[in-house]
């Protein structure tokens, strides 16, 4: 079963997602069904997707939701965890990762603020493992006052994933910008309706390649 039939069978606890994020899901997690891995998602609210997950992802997988409210510690199940603390605290954020180890796979979908994604992103992207997926979503949130979002704010979500394509992109600055861990760590980054993904891995070979014959060259063997 794909994930979106899952979403609209689903007798579960309750599950709260925009349709038009499915595919999207799919696009980037599906390479990681029936794997072993760590799946981390912030925000855990009435504890339906993190249900939703463990079914998706298979027997092998362990799923990890952390919320700042002490109630969804209730959410737990076979190979769900819940962990309660606030997102931005990087002392709560260190301890999920010293007892689960490296996420394979964040998911964002907490608080919804700007200041709160940005503090998580920077602890935790670091730490993906070297072919991790980084997905942040709701970021509509980023253009609206309440959750410190703006079109024209340098910090928001939006805003920071757009100059990280600079540094994405930085070996080919002619020195404009210096290469660092994430140009070297960072396989690509996509912007959707609503969600940014980051996705790891490394660019061991930059070489581009002419290969065959040039038609000036096969116009004369005629």
């Amino acid at each position: 079963m794909d994930l979106w039939q899952d979403f609209l069978t689903n007798q579960g606890r309750e599950i709260h997602k925009w349709e038009h994020y499915f595919p999207i899901y799919e696009r980037h997690f599906s390479p990681w069904r029936g794997r072993t891995l760590t799946f981390l998602e912030i925000g855990v609210a009435k504890g339906g997707s993190l249900q939703m997950w463990r079914r998706y992802f298979g027997p092998l997988a362990r799923v990890v939701g952390i919320d700042i409210d002490p109630r969804c510690k209730a959410c737990e199940d076979d190979g769900v965890f819940v962990r309660i603390g606030d997102q931005s605290d990087p002392a709560f954020l260190a301890s999920v990762i010293a007892e689960f180890g490296a996420p394979d796979i964040v998911l964002d979908d907490g608080s919804h603020q700007m200041r709160h994604i940005e503090a998580s992103f920077d602890f935790l992207y670091p730490k993906l493992t070297k072919n991790g997926v980084y997905m942040v979503e709701d970021l509509q949130c980023a253009y609206w006052p309440k959750f410190g979002g703006s079109v024209d704010d340098p910090r928001t979500f939006i805003n920071i994933a757009k100059s990280l394509v600079d540094r994405l992109n930085a070996e080919h600055t002619l020195g404009a910008i210096e290469p660092d861990d994430f140009t070297r760590d960072t396989y690509s980054i996509g912007f959707y309706d609503g969600i940014v993904v980051l996705e790891k891995g490394q660019v061991f070979r930059r070489k581009a390649q002419a290969i065959g014959k040039a038609p000036g060259l096969l116009a004369a063997f005629r």
